[in-house]
């Protein structure tokens, strides 16, 4: 099955071979305010594995003060990409779950940075929670 995604006005597209590591739910405030939402869902790939089709004239880029760097589209403002220096090192990206149009069966194993999680949102699922990355279990 081929993983294909693309941005809200589907004039960025792209499609991903394959998936690795870990899928999280972030709830740092990065995140919260980056996609407006409790949390974002992330699902880690090679560099390689990812391909563009359509659109990559219309990405841009923020990068903040911790060095992450978040791309989106520009005309509709979708979140697709987050790279951190982790990701720079091991030459990998992680993409914004909701971002696909067509997935293969990916289940998120953790809630990681919920000492920032929203207060308004309850966690009730039986995932491990972390209050930072996956160091330290809640």
């Amino acid at each position: 099955m081929k993983n294909t995604a693309s941005c809200l006005c589907k004039q960025v597209t792209f499609d991903v071979d394959k998936f690795q590591g870990p899928v999280g739910h972030c709830h740092c405030k990065m995140c919260q305010k980056f996609h407006g939402a409790a949390f974002s869902t992330f699902v880690e790939a090679k560099i390689v594995d990812l391909h563009w089709l359509s659109g990559v004239e219309l990405l841009k880029e923020y990068r903040a003060n911790n060095d992450t760097v978040r791309t989106f589209c520009r005309c509709c403002g979708s979140s697709l990409l987050f790279e951190s220096q982790y990701n720079r090192s091991e030459h990998t990206v992680e993409i914004a779950l909701a971002a696909f149009d067509k997935l293969e069966p990916v289940h998120p194993d953790a809630h990681i940075y919920t000492e920032s999680k929203a207060d308004w949102f309850d966690i009730n699922d039986k995932l491990p929670q972390f209050r930072q990355y996956r160091e330290a279990e809640k």
